[in-house]
């Protein structure tokens, strides 16, 4: 199963790193983990779940907000 793309605003399709980090993101999801450890700089990320779950963007500009174009 494959997740939704983040945002290009959010991670860029030519960001040298993307493929990786999208796999360590559907990794996560899959596992059901609400979030990941970053493979390029070691910070946690929330998952697209832990936004769905929450229910509404918080505004912090997170890379898998599924609200991105709504705000």
């Amino acid at each position: 199963m494959t997740t939704p793309l983040p945002h290009p605003s959010r991670l860029s399709p030519r960001d040298p790193r993307f493929e990786e980090i999208i796999a360590a993101h559907d990794a996560a999801v899959q596992a059901g983990e609400t979030s990941y450890r970053d493979p390029a700089t070691g910070l946690i990320v929330l998952t697209v779940s832990a936004h769905v779950e929450r229910g509404n963007c918080c505004h912090s500009g997170c890379r898998h907000c599924p609200y991105v174009d709504a705000v």
